[in-house]
Parts: C-alpha cells; sequence; structure tokens
C-alpha cells in the first residue's frame, strides 16, 4: 500500500514528536486516515508489540487496515470495556489510544480514563499515540484526564484535576436543584496552546476533501394514541395502564420520557419497555424503498421498531452492511466515532442525541477523499421535542435540561 503524501509528513513529524517525548497527540478529523497513520509512526520507531484500543465496533476495521498494511510488528486491538482481560505479563512498547476525547470527563476521571492510567503504569517505557478527531469538542476542560497518566504531559505538575483548574479554568459557580456547585467547563485557551508540541493537527480541508453534506428535516405525523398518553403525562406527570406505569415525577424524567414518546417508544419505571407506534420506522421504509442506508436511533425500542418494519433488510453488523445489500442500523453513541458507513447512500437519524458531540461526529461517517455529495436525513415528529435538540447542538450546545424547562410551554 502507499500512503497519502501528507500522511507521509504527519508520519515522519510524528515520529520526531513521539521519539522525543514518547506520547503524541494526532488531532485528525474523520477519514483523512488516522489509524494507518498511526500504525505507520510505529512501524517508524521499531516497535514489536503494540496494543491498539478502540471502541468494539471499529476494531474489524482496524484489523483489516493493519492485514493489508502488514507493518511487521504483531498487533493485538481491544475494546475500552475489555482491557481487564489483557494479561499484565505482556508489555508493549507501542499504545495507540483511539478516540481519546472519551477519556475527558471532569472534574474527576472516568472509570475508562482510570483503567488507561492502570495500563500506562504497567507499560509505563511504551510509546503512547492518543487519536482524535474532536479533541475537546465540549471544553478544554476535557484535556486533562486524557492525558495525565502521561509523565511528559505539560500539566504534569498538577496533581489532580482540581489543582489543574486552578491554573487552567475560569471556575464559575451553578445552581443545580437547590445546590450551587462549581462549573470546570470554561477552560483556557493556554491548555490546547501547551499541548501543541504533543499535537498534529489535520483537517478535511487540508487532506483535499471536497465532500459537501447536506441537511434535510422530514416531519412525520405524530400518531394520536401516543400524542394523548403525552398530553396526559404532561398534565399528571404520571400515566397508569393495565400492568404498567409511566412516571415522570422529576424534570429529568419528563424530559427523558417525552424524548423517547415522541418518536414512538417509551420505558416504564418497572424497566420494561415497548414500542407505542411504528410510524418513523414506516416512514423511513416508504421514503427510502430501494436504497440502502444507514439509521441512527437513540433507544433500544427504537431498533425493535425498524427492525420489525425492515425484517431481513436490516442488519446491526458493519461486515453484513459491507457485504451485502442490506441497510444497517446503529445506536448513536456507538456508532458515532471510529467506523465508515461510505457505502451507504444516504444517512437516516430516527431520532436525535442531546449531545452536541454526536451530532458532529455521527453525521460525518459517510465521508471519503473521493465522495462528493453526503445526504443527511433527520425524521422530527411533528411538534415533536427533537426541533429544539436540534437547535441545540448545532450550536455545539448538548440539550440540557434548562433548555427542556424553557422549551415545555411549546410542546
Amino acid at each position: 500500500m502507499e500512503f497519502r503524501d501528507y500522511q507521509k509528513n504527519i508520519i515522519e513529524r510524528g515520529s520526531d514528536i513521539l521519539d522525543k517525548n514518547n506520547f503524541l497527540y494526532l488531532a485528525m478529523e474523520v477519514r483523512t486516515g488516522k489509524t494507518l497513520t498511526s500504525l505507520g509512526i510505529l512501524k517508524d520507531l521499531w516497535c514489536e508489540n503494540v496494543l491498539f484500543i478502540t471502541k468494539k465496533k471499529a476494531i474489524s476495521s482496524i484489523q483489516d487496515d493493519y492485514d493489508m498494511y502488514k507493518p511487521g510488528y504483531k498487533l493485538t486491538v481491544i475494546n475500552y470495556e475489555s482491557l481487564h482481560k489483557l494479561p499484565e505479563w505482556i508489555i508493549y512498547d507501542g499504545i495507540i489510544i483511539d478516540e481519546a476525547h472519551g477519556l475527558g470527563a471532569f472534574p474527576k476521571p472516568s472509570k475508562r480514563a482510570k483503567d488507561i492510567k492502570e495500563l500506562l503504569r504497567i507499560n509505563r517505557n511504551a510509546r503512547v499515540i492518543l487519536m482524535s478527531g474532536t479533541p475537546t469538542p465540549e471544553s478544554y476542560s476535557q484535556m486533562y484526564h486524557q492525558v495525565y497518566a502521561l509523565p511528559n504531559n505539560p500539566f504534569s505538575s498538577n496533581k489532580n484535576f482540581y489543582s489543574f483548574s486552578k491554573q487552567y479554568v475560569n471556575v464559575t459557580q451553578k445552581k443545580l436543584s437547590s445546590l450551587v456547585v462549581n462549573d470546570y467547563s470554561d477552560g483556557k485557551k493556554e491548555i490546547v496552546d501547551l499541548m501543541q508540541p504533543y499535537t498534529i493537527n489535520y483537517t478535511q480541508k487540508q487532506a483535499g476533501f471536497l465532500t459537501q453534506t447536506t441537511e434535510e428535516i422530514l416531519r412525520v405525523d405524530s400518531d394520536p394514541n401516543t400524542l394523548d398518553i403525552i398530553k396526559k403525562l404532561k398534565k399528571n406527570l404520571v400515566v397508569e395502564g393495565k400492568d404498567e406505569v409511566i412516571l415522570a415525577d422529576s424534570s429529568v424524567k419528563l424530559m427523558m420520557k417525552l424524548h423517547q414518546m415522541y418518536s414512538g417508544t417509551v420505558k416504564f419505571e418497572s424497566g420494561n419497555s415497548m414500542v407505542l407506534n411504528h410510524n418513523k420506522a414506516n416512514y423511513i421504509k416508504t421514503k427510502f424503498a430501494n436504497k440502502k442506508i444507514a439509521i441512527f436511533y437513540k433507544f433500544r425500542e427504537e431498533l425493535n421498531a425498524i427492525k420489525h418494519v425492515f425484517g431481513d433488510d436490516i442488519c446491526v453488523d458493519l461486515d453484513c452492511f459491507n457485504s451485502t445489500n442490506k441497510s444497517i442500523a446503529l445506536q448513536i453513541v456507538s456508532g458515532r466515532e471510529g467506523i465508515s458507513l461510505k457505502n451507504a447512500e444516504a444517512l437516516i437519524y430516527y431520532n436525535i442525541d442531546f449531545s452536541a458531540t454526536s451530532y458532529w461526529q455521527s453525521r460525518d461517517r459517510m465521508t471519503t477523499k473521493e465522495r462528493k455529495y453526503n445526504k443527511v436525513y433527520w425524521i422530527f415528529s411533528k411538534g415533536g421535542i427533537e426541533d429544539k435538540i436540534y437547535k441545540a447542538v448545532l450550536k455545539k450546545k448538548d440539550y440540557t435540561l434548562s433548555h427542556f424547562k424553557r422549551d415545555l410551554l411549546d410542546l
């Protein structure tokens, strides 16, 4: 195989940074070839035993890239949730951490960040490459726990996030119910400036991508019976059926229930769930008949609705999607990173996630350097909550409880 010229340049620059600092951050936008570039850098540095940590759905495509490239070292590809299965007696001299922004929770480190910290403690001499197309999608403060386990990171003098925040975060206060808590989200730009010596940034535009992505909102009539239940829930905050109860005794619960129900599903207080109507699935099936599409859904029962309507024409596995004429259905969060949907004729959103990160990452799954045009469709219920969420994430803001309380009168 032959690397593109910009990949050769990044491999050369990345090898120098990694050789000097023992870690590198590849901030390359999706579809610019992060995986192969990272594999090339570790080949350049003569690694022998490499660990690649990614999301479960991306494992097969990474293994395919490795098999095609044949860099000469042994590669183990594993998902974050399986790190505990790695034997401690195997030591890696190269570690690639894919979608590293997923380690960025603050002020306390997530379990994932702690697991990576323990892994790097065991493999303290490994050369480490972190990768993400969006290193700090919501706040510069997300950088700290991505790199805090690396001895040479620029914030190593800060023993924890709270120490880090005193120096690099404009800490404010916000009201959470009746409590006043610290808000650490306003990280200073100095954070990314200090990371620059360890970082290579590269955009789709620099790589010569000319893909134009257009979005269209398609509105579906809401099911009258579902609307009646929604009306009762908003009025009474509880709807009791023969065997199940829908309870919305807090603003958070009401927001979640309405988010589910406007798209035709609901989760009961018992933990059971069901499909209330198949309106969206029927609409998609009719509208995109005879097309190979990718559908992103939010809630588990939405997948059941899709399967019920599409039958054997839908699959949930990327290998199946790429090797057959079937369409694919993926959960938004698990499918927004690390996979390519280049074989889809269109990307369809059954529902929308509250997260701005989900919006910006998932809508780009079809993009390739050769593809000139992407079409993304949003399926919204008339009068539903989806429009409100869409307006927030377009502005790179998560849809929060404060947004919902403001919007509730219009629903």
